[in-house]
């Protein structure tokens, strides 16, 4: 029987890449489906006049950014869902998660000091608060 899916953060940086290779590596070992995320939210300042144009710059962002992840880890032989949630990174990572039943969340990090995430509220950081599943935070390569 196979484990419970690992849902794992998107962007197409650094952090994000890492979290997705170590992720593919446990979902191998278990036999998970990977879930890939890529969240994103209208910020409030476009929410009274037309976004048609920043929607769509949005979604072209997102899928590229998740067709870079596929292509990661298409010869894998995983099984993966890609998923774009019109939400805050957190919010859609928890709902996820949850709806999915999920054993962890996979995030990266970009090597921010620790004071400047909790200052300006980093996505892994809040999610070390709020996450009542299992997180693995992977740092982003450096090379």
């Amino acid at each position: 029987m196979p484990s419970r899916p690992i849902v794992v953060g998107y962007i197409a940086e650094p952090g994000a890449r890492a979290a997705l290779l170590e992720a593919a590596d446990l979902a191998k070992c278990s036999g998970a489906k990977l879930v890939i995320v890529f969240a994103y939210e209208i910020p409030a300042a476009y929410g009274g006049g037309e976004t048609g144009d920043y929607r769509r710059a949005l979604k072209e962002i997102a899928e590229n950014a998740t067709d870079e992840a596929v292509e990661q880890i298409r010869d894998t032989g995983l099984e993966y869902e890609v998923k774009l949630v019109p939400k805050r990174p957190v919010d859609a990572l928890l709902d996820v998660a949850e709806e999915e039943n999920a054993q962890m969340i996979a995030i990266g990090t970009q090597g921010e000091h620790p004071l400047t995430g909790a200052i300006l509220g980093s996505v892994p950081h809040k999610l070390l608060h709020l996450s009542k599943i299992p997180l693995l935070v992977v740092p982003g390569k450096t090379d």
